[in-house]
């Protein structure tokens, strides 16, 4: 028995090194120690605990703490991530979101349950909650005055190339009508307080607007989701008929690149530094009273190096201003420098990296063009 035993683990170990299994298959993370016994994929300690939760498709064990034997161990050494991915993974849109380990919970989840559960991806050509061109339903939306979350009927149309909500069922008019290529959507389940919480935001006038929504199902939210990255996606295709579909994929939603509290002062530089949320969405820098704010109090044009833009560590000598957080961050743009401190030098050190990150990319035509337009700045 003891030899059996140290066969089967020697087999799986030689299947677990392959280089297709270096990587959970659901979310990228490196080194996964957990594989389905019925799936024949490797994954990660977080991924298992979603398909813990769907047992009748998944049956999954520790690769080191559970014993396998051998029938499991020839399934997995037949199967692996290659294997499994070329057919839950066959006919994947070019537009749907495939999420990786850092994104949230409802995100992971659902592409789990979409590639094994719901076998979304097996088949070319399968009619999805979220390929047709058109999604309505009601989202629970945050009053941008009292707070409140209340049902509100949305409608999303690639036809229209919009997206519609109306204050209630039988309106006829909407609230608001947002053309589908100045939106972005991003999940924001801690900010908004509910695992499926999704901000939408869009451009007015070049000034940012925000509105939170969220939905109890986890599998309609994503769906919405998904819906307004094919409707971008097509809508894209149209305006840009030269571009590679691939090119047009990375126009599509996009991750904020930080988020968090910092203190800032005004343009004199001698006010006393005040809380607030900053938000940096690629080249824009936006800050808020209160995360869930509905306008921006003012927004910056982060530019790239060679147009005369820098970030560094620390605030000028001479600062007059009051602040009670101690790792300074100065912005210099062509303009005037832009002064913030951090509660922690780890704050510090992310928020410089992430500016690093956009400063030494060069500038698109379309982000001169957007520099221009931009004449917000920061009051104080």
């Amino acid at each position: 028995m003891a030899a059996g035993n140290e066969r089967s683990m020697k087999a799986l170990k030689e299947v677990w090194k392959r280089a297709e299994n270096s990587l959970c298959a659901d979310c990228g993370k490196p080194d996964p120690d957990w594989a389905s016994s019925t799936l024949g994929v490797f994954i990660c300690l977080s991924c298992s605990g979603i398909h813990r939760n769907i047992p009748s498709i998944s049956k999954v064990k520790s690769l080191k703490m559970d014993y396998w034997d051998d029938a499991q161990v020839q399934f997995l050494a037949k199967h692996g991530n290659a294997v499994t991915k070329a057919i839950y993974e066959a006919h994947i849109p070019i537009y749907y979101y495939q999420p990786t380990y850092h994104d949230c919970q409802v995100l992971r989840e659902q592409w789990i349950r979409a590639k094994y559960e719901r076998k979304e991806f097996t088949e070319p050509g399968k009619q999805l909650p979220y390929s047709d061109g058109v999604k309505d339903g009601i989202l629970w939306k945050r009053g941008r005055d009292n707070g409140q979350f209340l049902p509100r009927k949305f409608l999303l149309s690639e036809r229209e190339g919009c997206l519609k909500y109306f204050t209630k069922q039988d309106a006829k008019e909407p609230k608001i009508n947002i053309k589908i290529d100045v939106i972005n959507a991003t999940f924001q389940p801690e900010k908004i307080g509910n695992p499926n919480g999704l901000q939408i935001t869009y451009l007015k006038d070049n000034k940012t607007r925000n509105i939170f929504v969220y939905h109890e199902s986890g599998k309609e939210v994503v769906d919405w989701f998904n819906a307004i990255r094919s409707v971008q996606f097509h809508y894209l295709k149209v305006a840009f008929p030269i571009a590679s579909d691939n090119e047009i994929k990375n126009r599509l939603t996009r991750n904020f690149l930080k988020e968090g509290y910092m203190e800032k002062t005004g343009p004199k530089q001698r006010e006393a530094f005040k809380k607030r949320w900053f938000t940096l969405d690629h080249r824009r820098l936006m800050y808020f009273k209160d995360p869930l704010d509905a306008f921006a109090k003012g927004e910056v044009f982060v530019g790239s190096g060679e147009n005369g833009y820098s970030v560094q560590k620390g605030l000028p000598s001479g600062t007059q201003g009051n602040f009670s957080w101690h790792y300074g961050i100065t912005i210099v743009t062509p303009d005037r420098e832009y002064l913030f401190t951090c509660e922690t030098e780890t704050d510090q050190l992310e928020w410089v990296r992430a500016f690093t990150s956009v400063i030494n990319q060069a500038m698109t035509p379309q982000e001169y063009a957007s520099k221009c337009l931009d004449a917000v700045s920061f009051p104080s």
